[in-house]
């Protein structure tokens, strides 16, 4: 993925990580497309920068997915970079018989959207020079964290799902997974102040800094990503799921 030159369109750029990358690549020379439910904060997030856009999208309906796609590249029909970013966290308890309504809407948003997306992009995006599509899943993907087992199983797929869409696009559309780590966000409450959890200004340092390495690596992973991504291939996995969950009993 070329660092400045590109039409961007990025899904969940009113709040966090999707701002925070928003902001950097239209800073970096990059026309930027921003989408959200919200549009006052999609308008905080485009303030004051001529070539940062904000289009409102709901990316659960898929009626609305197929008609945006339409509308935004007649409009910017330079896209070239699709960055599926949009995604909920939610706390479940397994334990007993509950409301499905979290389950249905994470997946919907988390796993879903960005295939529904990438389908009515990628006929457009195979068009383009220097194209690259950008899934965003999660450290958790790797090792999962027990309370939030639908938000893990959504990233699980979309690792694999990325994988095998950068097999299928070889040669014509680049394919990059951005796996974050705990990041000070408001993903869920009180994330943004955790002690434990790796700032957002250094998070995107990290991750723009991989973004702009020549070739992009397939896996933009930052240090703090690292203990989660290699747990299985360094024999750590069971040590590392009792860590990462010791504080989560259940009922």
């Amino acid at each position: 993925m070329k660092p400045s030159g590109n039409t961007i369109l990025l899904s969940g750029g009113g709040t966090g990580i999707g701002r925070s990358l928003a902001q950097r690549w239209h800073d970096a020379g990059n026309v930027v497309i921003v989408t959200g439910r919200t549009l006052a904060s999609l308008e905080e997030t485009i303030a004051g920068r001529a070539n940062l856009h904000a289009r409102v999208l709901d990316v659960t309906d898929p009626a609305a997915i197929a008609a945006f796609a339409s509308s935004i590249t007649a409009e910017f029909p330079a896209l070239n970079v699709l960055v599926n970013n949009a995604g909920i966290m939610r706390f479940e308890d397994l334990t007993a018989p509950r409301d499905l309504g979290d389950v249905e809407a994470t997946i919907a948003t988390n796993l879903l959207a960005p295939i529904r997306l990438t389908d009515a992009l990628i006929a457009h995006l195979k068009a383009q020079s220097d194209a690259a599509v950008v899934m965003v899943s999660s450290g958790l993907a790797f090792v999962p964290m027990a309370v939030t087992a639908t938000y893990n199983a959504t990233k699980a797929a979309i690792h694999s799902y990325s994988q095998s869409l950068r097999h299928q696009l070889a040669g014509s559309v680049e394919v990059i997974e951005l796996a974050p780590p705990a990041v000070q966000t408001d993903l869920t409450p009180g994330q943004s102040t955790r002690a434990n959890y790796l700032p957002l200004e250094t998070f995107i340092d990290q991750a723009m800094a991989l973004f702009e390495q020549q070739p992009t690596p397939p896996e933009i992973l930052v240090p703090n990503v690292l203990f989660l991504r290699n747990a299985e291939a360094e024999g750590r996995y069971a040590a590392v799921f009792e860590i990462l969950n010791r504080d989560f009993g259940h009922n």
